[in-house]
């Protein structure tokens, strides 16, 4: 007998990604979605890309019958269901706290009621807030929120005591959180309440810290999503991707297929319950640069990013993924090189329409002083 897996949100970008990845290793998968139509574009119509194979239950995760409903006959749960985007999430607050917090708590609610063999919750690399540093004298050093004033005068990197610049190294599970945005205290939220009702209740469970995932279906016209998909949304429309700070920021960049086989290996694994996994590529890559590579894949150099040279409230400076529980305990190695990704998703948007909202959401933030 086949398993059944229901997805939260698995309708969405990572969600249809993960259902494919199930759906070619024997399983059955049930997504529960509310098709969002910051997401989706209006209209609530099912997408394209969504196997046919996907029993798509269309209702929101925060409505108790929906999720109860979404229950029926389940082995085990991926729960994806949430509002994405740091900057968003510093106005929309209580929308980002009902969905992601409250959310969370109603599935978790019906667990309790119909456990199932194991539980897989997404999280995000946003709760680390600034990645893991060396000094000068080769020690470990967690790096802390840049001030304000330092902001304001163009002094984007972290510095020690002595005022010596630090050098980012690669961030591992045991870093402590820091919660820079309202988007990853909610997230933390969702990882730690999975993570101790799952114990409470015997559910196995599972938290997955993903890093910046691109690939094809992600929602090009919601200017909060993916950095690289905002990207491509400019540079469709003939604009130039607008770049925070100076553009050498860094960052993990993880193709979605890994996050899928991340996320199967995860479910498969016994030796993963109750433990966190970085999901990355384990490299890493300036903004600037990503943002140039994908004007090249997309034959639109013309378009050179315009550094905005402003800081965006609930951001940090550098951050990239230590992969090496991941390779250890579900022998997670990434499948996907940078080129080849940035090469599939360029031929994928060829086809497809975009509408640039950057201009309006830049706006939006600046309005409310959550730019510096």
């Amino acid at each position: 007998m086949k398993q059944r897996i229901l997805i939260t949100g698995g309708a969405g970008f990572i969600g249809s990604h993960l259902a494919d990845e199930l759906l070619r290793h024997g399983y059955q998968v049930r997504a529960l979605d509310n098709l969002s139509e910051q997401v989706h574009g209006p209209g609530c119509t099912r997408p394209e890309y969504l196997n046919e194979e996907v029993e798509l239950l269309v209702g929101d995760v925060r409505d108790p019958k929906a999720v109860e409903l979404a229950l029926e006959g389940v082995d085990a749960v991926f729960h994806f269901a949430a509002m994405v985007g740091v900057g968003q999430s510093m106005y929309e607050i209580k929308e980002y706290t009902d969905v992601n917090n409250m959310g969370t708590a109603v599935l978790l609610e019906a667990l309790s009621k119909k456990p199932v063999k194991k539980l897989i919750v997404a999280s995000s690399m946003s709760v680390y807030g600034e990645g893991l540093y060396k000094n000068g004298a080769g020690e470990e050093v967690v790096g802390s929120e840049r001030a304000i004033d330092q902001l304001k005068a163009g002094e984007w990197e972290l510095f020690d005591a002595q005022r010596q610049p630090l050098q980012p190294i690669p961030t591992p599970e045991f870093k402590t959180p820091c919660l820079s945005s309202v988007y990853a205290l909610s997230k933390y939220d969702q990882e730690r309440l999975c993570l101790m009702v799952g114990r409470a209740y015997n559910i196995p469970t599972v938290a997955m810290r993903f890093f910046n995932v691109y690939g094809t279906r992600q929602a090009l016209s919601n200017p909060y999503t993916g950095v690289l998909a905002i990207f491509a949304s400019r540079l469709l429309n003939n604009n130039a991707p607008m770049i925070f700070e100076d553009g050498n920021q860094q960052r993990d960049f993880v193709h979605v297929h890994d996050v899928a086989l991340a996320c199967r290996l995860a479910l498969e694994t016994e030796e993963a319950n109750g433990q966190v996994f970085n999901v990355g590529s384990g490299n890493n890559y300036t903004i600037r640069e990503i943002a140039a590579r994908l004007a090249t894949v997309m034959d639109k150099t013309d378009f050179l990013p315009q550094i905005t040279g402003k800081y965006r409230v609930g951001d940090i400076r550098h951050c990239y993924a230590d992969i090496s529980l991941a390779k250890e305990v579900l022998g997670f190695y990434p499948q996907v090189e940078f080129n080849a990704g940035l090469e599939e998703l360029a031929s994928w948007l060829e086809g497809q329409i975009a509408y640039d909202r950057v201009n309006e959401a830049s706006n939006e933030l600046a309005a409310r002083g959550l730019t510096v």
